[in-house]
């Protein structure tokens, strides 16, 4: 057992509050006095590999190792700085050393189940090259590397980084089922665990059957509970377009109808409706256009909370294509309004409104159809 050292103590309540520049300073000064202090060099080790010096890093895990060969904390420090100097294919052995160290560590055992299978993914991909893991490559990729998951698992029931080890291992085999448990492991010991959250937003918005706005309320929920995360913005966004690209079927809609009315194109075996088409007529398609509006895009856009409200204003002024969108709404909408509103005597200028309103945005609504998966 370490005798205590208020200097010690002092520099690991200075990491704790992430004051390495102070921690580093007390330790070099230890370090000056004592240059055996294995405590010291391990600790000043991580103030290196925490502002991202995995050299020096490295350096000090080694001058610790060669003052005490097994120790724990030197062995941990020298394979971090090593995965952080981009060294995974070679950390295998300081792993197993630790392990031997010390047997009972799941954090241990997740990491050389991480770097396992780093190298044999890698391995792979050198002898294969690149592409999709095929159900026999995926389990020889992740035999060893999953069963390593597991002890750390065992050993850490409450470990993260157990858990997201062990994911990733059952994600690379296909395994959807464990995947998902996993998950629900993560949030249930991290409820902001941003990864794991995006996963699960991600496959409930997409589930069969989940609307666009049923989308953007999940996304809404994943983004308060993690506000940075960037990807969960990005989907609450794509969700938000979705939404908005459903105006353009309301107006699409308004089109034919309003062509269905004046019947632009009559057919030779039946009576066309005489022209102008009489006031009460055309008052009642204003009524039925504003019927569709209503429920169709102001109640559904009411219904929304207010974030996904703002988050829909602030997509219009952010993206083209949402404003691209309207535009192509509005524009269709005027046409509809123009056919069903004048009283034409002719059907030759209703029958150009009609193809004006009904081709761009029909023609763009196939365009854009890859921006909704």
């Amino acid at each position: 057992m370490s005798t205590p050292n208020p200097t010690l103590d002092q520099a690991q309540a200075l990491i704790e509050l992430k004051r390495y520049d102070q921690a580093q300073t007390l330790l070099a000064r230890r370090l000056a006095e004592d240059p055996g202090d294995v405590r010291a060099w391990v600790k000043i080790g991580y103030c290196h590999l925490n502002t991202e010096q995995p050299k020096q890093a490295l350096a000090a895990a080694d001058a610790a190792l060669e003052l005490a060969p097994e120790d724990y904390g030197a062995l941990r420090l020298r394979a971090q700085a090593m995965t952080h100097d981009n060294g995974w294919l070679k950390v295998q052995p300081v792993l197993r050393e630790l392990i031997r160290v010390a047997p009972d560590d799941s954090f241990a055992h997740a990491m050389l189940a991480d770097a396992v299978w780093r190298e044999a993914l890698a391995r792979y991909v050198r002898e294969s090259g690149p592409g999709q893991l095929t159900p026999e490559a995926a389990d020889r990729v992740t035999r060893e590397a999953a069963d390593l998951a597991m002890e750390a698992l065992r050993l850490g029931p409450e470990d993260v980084y157990a858990h997201e080890i062990a994911h990733r291992i059952a994600s690379t085999a296909g395994n959807g089922t464990v995947s998902d448990m996993l998950d629900e492991a993560i949030l249930r010991i991290d409820p902001h665990h941003a990864e794991a959250l995006a996963r699960q937003t991600r496959k409930a918005a997409r589930a069969p059957g989940v609307g666009a706005a049923r989308a953007t309320e999940l996304y809404a929920d994943a983004l308060a509970a993690e506000p940075d995360s960037p990807s969960m913005r990005r989907e609450l966004d794509h969700a938000t377009y979705r939404l908005l690209r459903g105006t353009r079927w309301l107006a699409v809609l308004c089109v034919v109808l309003a062509g269905a009315m004046v019947d632009v194109f009559p057919a030779d075996d039946r009576p066309a409706p005489e022209l102008p088409i009489p006031v009460g007529q055309r008052l009642w398609f204003l009524f039925i256009m504003a019927v569709i509006w209503a429920f169709g895009a102001w109640r559904r856009y009411r219904r929304l909370r207010a974030g996904v409200q703002l988050n829909v204003r602030s997509l219009v002024r952010r993206g083209r294509w949402a404003r691209v969108v309207l535009a192509q709404a509005g524009w269709a909408m005027v046409c509809a309004l123009l056919i069903a509103e004048i009283p034409w005597t002719d059907r030759a200028v209703p029958q150009l409104l009609f193809w004006a309103g009904l081709v761009p945005t029909a023609a763009t609504i196939w365009f854009d159809k890859k921006k909704t998966r």
